[in-house]
């Protein structure tokens, strides 16, 4: 892109010469006519996005931007995906689909595999004895760092999880893979540990060190998905749960974890000193 700009003769006055600059006469990409303080407008109306225009934020920073569309789809599509596929395995389960027959043939297959210490530890996991404190140990912790309204949501969330799960053991009453005692679907001890870790790591990830860099932003949630796939292996190998069991719970606590991601971003950017 040339910096001259053309010139501001009439088609008459063209000719070969190469154009001039004449003093009091606006640059491409100047801030307008001499002294005037805006950019240069043939009818002396002023731009509609100056750059100028934009408010500083808190510290002098720029002002805030408007959200991301791309952000915005992405979640409508995964929160969409999420009751899709909870819709579906609910149904499957409810009406004795083919799907829930496949699911029956493997949980009978991989039941009693792997070391039996090993997989009950793992399904303990799930336990409101291990979960809850390890959820209440960030809660605590997000309270002494001046969080206020992200700890409420946390706890909100997990008090969510019997809210949701008991009604609906209830209304489909699936037998478990070794007893005829029926409330098996969805899993409690699957979304307990979802929740739980899931809602400890949004506590602690934003957590930031020395230059403004994230300490804890991959760990936390990485620790959180390993215990809460953990917990669903060990639930189906010692034969408490049916795979479709766990996979519905976890559906299921996606979205209350989407709920508490959303409602703490939310609070941080009206509370920017939270």
């Amino acid at each position: 892109m040339r910096e001259t700009p053309c010139s501001q003769g009439t088609a008459s006055e063209a000719g070969s010469e190469l154009p001039q600059h004449r003093p009091g006469r606006a640059f491409a990409h100047t801030t307008g006519a001499s002294g005037s303080g805006t950019p240069h407008r043939s009818d002396g109306r002023s731009p509609q996005t100056p750059r100028g225009a934009r408010q500083p934020g808190p510290g002098g920073r720029p002002g805030t931007t408007p959200p991301v569309p791309g952000r915005s789809a992405f979640l409508l599509s995964l929160v969409s995906s999420l009751l899709t596929a909870f819709a579906l395995l609910t149904w499957q389960v409810a009406a004795d689909g083919p799907l829930r027959g496949l699911d029956e043939r493997i949980g009978r297959t991989v039941v009693g595999h792997g070391p039996a210490r090993l997989t009950e530890f793992l399904a303990d996991l799930g336990n409101m004895q291990v979960a809850l404190p390890v959820l209440g140990g960030a809660i605590i912790y997000a309270l002494l760092r001046g969080a206020r309204r992200a700890p409420l949501f946390a706890a909100l969330a997990m008090a969510a999880v019997p809210a949701l799960i008991v009604p609906l053991k209830d209304v489909i009453a699936r037998p478990g893979p070794l007893t005829e005692a029926t409330g098996y679907y969805p899993s409690g001890h699957a979304a307990t540990a979802a929740v739980a870790y899931g809602a400890a790591a949004l506590l602690l990830a934003p957590r930031t060190g020395p230059a403004g860099r994230s300490k804890w932003s991959w760990t936390m949630p990485v620790a959180a998905v390993l215990l809460t796939v953990a917990t669903g292996i060990g639930l189906v190998l010692r034969g408490y749960h049916w795979p479709l069991d766990v996979l519905g719970s976890w559906c299921l606590s996606g979205l209350l974890l989407l709920a508490l991601s959303w409602s703490s971003r939310s609070s941080r950017r009206r509370q920017p000193t939270e």
